[in-house]
């Protein structure tokens, strides 16, 4: 799918995954899916967003914790293993397992179908090519990497989950990242998260119940506001920020500006939230489920998928 047909899905996915899936497959050329890990089980489910059904299981190597789609590949990160898989989007198969990592964490989605997957071991960001199969090069950020978001030339990532820096790598040459500054947080800080258009970035704390937007530019701090029990984690969909606290069990949907819309319950142990296709996604650690919401915050499905699921992604499936 070309970046025109990706917009024009995006737009029109909430209304014709709700009332006609098949045509929504017959006109982006495949089935719409959320890739969910299951770590405890060496499987990656893949859910059928339409209809709530076990579309295909994944076998992977142990712990696969999180996973993001970057281009035509879903990117797994085993921490334990110190690998990462490479998962074919298309036909959901593991094409590829890249070894020498430390402990890989997250991935952002860069440009040219780059991915940048933190290494919390050996304190990195490291740039993989999923089409080759090849790590190019590993950036050194002097902490242990976790959390990640990308907006223009800006990597913005979280040394630790209770991290006293955040630091900021220009990738200008999307190949080589460079080291550009940090950020002390009034907290210490867990997940970042940049807003539609790349002009603020979210920061949420991994010690106590609060969140800090930045601007991207300046890096200045804008405003401070409340949030749920710690670690909070980010994600944005149209003008709207989603914020979980998987300890409280709460999805809280957010203005730009900071108000509160809306505050929903979903299973304890929900915290990583991923966006995609219209819809919001937030697996559960503890419950092993998959909650699907709305750009408002309304539960629109819940579907059991292992005993233990960390992380989602959504992919089109043939």
């Amino acid at each position: 799918m070309n970046r025109r047909q990706f917009v024009r899905a995006a737009a029109a996915a909430p209304v014709l995954l709700a009332y006609a899936p098949h045509a929504f497959a017959r006109r982006f050329g495949g089935t719409p899916v959320a890739l969910v890990t299951a770590d405890t089980e060496a499987r990656v489910t893949a859910v059928h967003l339409t209809t709530g059904e076990i579309y295909r299981q994944i076998a992977t190597l142990p712990g696969p914790r999180s996973i993001e789609t970057v281009g035509g590949t879903a990117v797994v990160a085993h921490t334990t293993e110190g690998a990462v898989s490479l998962i074919d989007a298309a036909n959901l198969r593991v094409r590829r397992v890249l070894r020498g990592f430390g402990a890989p964490r997250y991935t952002a989605a860069g440009r040219n179908g780059l991915a940048y997957v933190t290494d919390s071991a050996r304190g990195e960001v490291v740039v993989i090519d999923p089409v080759r199969g090849l790590v190019v090069h590993r950036t050194e950020v002097g902490g242990p990497a976790r959390h990640l978001s990308l907006a223009g030339n800006a990597l913005w990532v979280a040394l630790g989950t209770k991290a006293e820096r955040v630091v900021i790598l220009d990738v200008t040459d999307p190949l080589r990242p460079r080291l550009r500054g940090r950020i002390a947080p009034p907290f210490l800080a867990h997940d970042v998260g940049f807003t539609p258009g790349g002009a603020r970035v979210w920061v949420s704390s991994g010690d106590r119940g609060a969140l800090a937007v930045y601007d991207a530019r300046s890096r200045r701090r804008l405003f401070s506001l409340p949030a749920g029990a710690p670690p909070q984690h980010i994600t944005f969909l149209n003008r709207t920020a989603h914020v979980t606290s998987g300890d409280d069990g709460t999805l809280r949907v957010h203005s730009l500006d900071g108000r509160v819309r809306r505050t929903t319950r979903i299973p304890q142990g929900s915290y990583n939230v991923q966006n995609g296709w219209g819809v919001i996604l937030t697996p559960s650690l503890s419950q092993g489920t998959l909650c699907v919401l709305g750009e408002r915050g309304g539960l629109k499905r819940r579907v059991h998928v292992a005993p233990s699921s960390h992380d989602a992604c959504f992919v089109m499936a043939r």
